[in-house]
């Protein structure tokens, strides 16, 4: 079997069991967060998709913070338990300027030192990730929203740098991205204030 399908259908099944357990909102979800990324990784870069191959390294380090901070929330009684909450405005609009920078920096980067034939979407898809994975770790409902936007691009990106079974799985995070913000919202309104 071909080293890239390998990859593709490992990451399928990674990638799943990752959405199950976001959904879920289940703790184990930081675990199977930090081996994803070795083989996505791994793909990416042998897609030449620079920008996404090095996610994978902040998808490591932002899985250690969100497992250390779901972990001391769960040791906690249930009263200071972390609990779904909406993004307070305050928040969006730092989210909004870290974006942004995140984008430019990382297109200027692409741009200067890679070889990579889809920058713009490359660094767009990337910063948007990092923006979605901090507000994952707070446990902020409207994350799902945002990986909605990263999954509805990247189906098309994948397709066209012709992975086409990780572009699959991005189809079926879209749907679920939808099905996770409402399963969220419900639990967050029957949580104990």
């Amino acid at each position: 079997m071909d080293f890239k399908l390998t990859l593709q259908i490992v990451g399928v099944v990674l990638g799943l069991l990752y959405l199950w357990l976001e959904y879920k909102a289940n703790i184990w979800l930081w675990v199977v967060g930090l081996i994803m990324p070795i083989v996505h990784g791994t793909l990416y870069f042998r897609s030449g998709l620079y920008a996404d191959f090095s996610m994978q390294l902040y998808y490591i380090a932002a899985g250690v913070y969100g497992l250390i901070v779901w972990g001391r929330g769960a040791k906690k009684s249930n009263h200071d338990t972390l609990k779904i909450t909406s993004t307070p405005l305050a928040v969006w609009v730092a989210v909004a300027g870290v974006y942004a920078l995140l984008h430019g920096a990382i297109y200027l980067f692409l741009v200067s030192f890679t070889d990579s034939t889809v920058p713009f979407w490359d660094s767009l898809t990337t910063a948007l990730c990092i923006v979605a994975y901090w507000m994952l770790s707070r446990k902020y409902v409207e994350q799902w929203l945002v990986w909605l936007v990263v999954d509805v691009i990247t189906v098309g990106l994948y397709l066209y740098k012709d992975i086409p079974l990780t572009a699959g799985l991005y189809a079926l995070y879209s749907v679920l991205a939808v099905a996770g913000y409402l399963r969220w919202r419900r639990m967050m309104k029957t949580q104990i204030a």
